[in-house]
Order: C-alpha cells, then sequence, then structure tokens
C-alpha cells in the first residue's frame, strides 16, 4: 500500500484498526509514534548494488487508554511527513513490537489495515548459484512401469 491508498483509505473510516497476520487486532490505544523514510542502499549477493526507499510507519501501544489515534490526525502526520522529509508516493512498511522489533507490508480490505507478512528473499537467484526449484509430481501421475513387480509374480 502506497502513501496516496493509506490517505484515500483514511478519509472513509471513523476509527482505524491494524490487523495482525494472525487476525488479533492491535489494541485500539496505539500511537503513530514515527513515520519516516527509510533509504536501504546495498549490494546483493550476485554484486548488484541496489537502492530501496519506503515510508515507516511504527506502531506502539501505551499504556494511555484515554487518547486514540483518529484518520483525520494520521492524515495531518502523514501530509506533514511528505512536505518535511520529501516523501513520494512510497510503499509502506509498518513495524510493530512483537518478539521483537517486526516489519510488515500493508494492505487494506475496506474496514481494516492489514498487517501483511515480509519475507526474506534471493534476488539474485541468476547469478548465485540457488538451484530453480524442481516442479513437485504427484505419484498418482506417474504411469505404471510394465515390467513391476506385482503381488504373486516371484519377482520379489
Amino acid at each position: 500500500m502506497r502513501l496516496s491508498e493509506i490517505k484515500s483509505a483514511l478519509q472513509n473510516l471513523d476509527t482505524i484498526a491494524f490487523e495482525l497476520p494472525d487476525g488479533s487486532l492491535v489494541p485500539s490505544h496505539f500511537h503513530v509514534t514515527e513515520v519516516g523514510k527509510v533509504t536501504k542502499h546495498f549490494i546483493d549477493c550476485g554484486g548488484t548494488v541496489r537502492n530501496e526507499e519506503v515510508a515507516n510507519f511504527q506502531l506502539w501501544n501505551a499504556d494511555d487508554y484515554d487518547h486514540r489515534l483518529h484518520p483525520e490526525k494520521l492524515v495531518k502526520i502523514i501530509d506533514l511527513s511528505e512536505k518535511v522529509l520529501g516523501l513520494g508516493d512510497l510503499e509502506i512498511e509498518v513495524e510493530y513490537q512483537g518478539q521483537s522489533i517486526e516489519k510488515y507490508g500493508l494492505d487494506f480490505n475496506g474496514k481494516n489495515f492489514l498487517l501483511t507478512s515480509k519475507q526474506t528473499d534471493c534476488l539474485a537467484r541468476d547469478k548465485c548459484g540457488i538451484p530453480e526449484q524442481k516442479p513437485k509430481l504427484k505419484l498418482s501421475a506417474l504411469s505404471t512401469v510394465s515390467n513391476s513387480c506385482e503381488p504373486g509374480s516371484g519377482c520379489c
């Protein structure tokens, strides 16, 4: 989800809810403690230099149960961040405290913002020697060999 998409979704909401991949909700008294621009300049295992930029939201649960983040307030925070930090219409990555700081992608189902699982991957499979995955075959789809041992044939 991009910044423009979250701002558009927030225009039609009365409350904000973030749903974790297991279906549970981030407690409603969360705060967005940071909106930032994260730049990653790196080299992959195949020797290609890469640059990635994302908008980063950090969600935090406080013991402050009396203040809830309302959609219009989050839009103001995003607008200010775009202006001050020079954010473009970047993809959003969300940090949330789990066993450690966990990073998620972001989607929207019309009601809740969905924290989507992210996976690591090799970006240079063709250069670093990772073999292609072999196709999985069902044993039932394999043809039987005519000279195979049949029960009672005496071949075993």
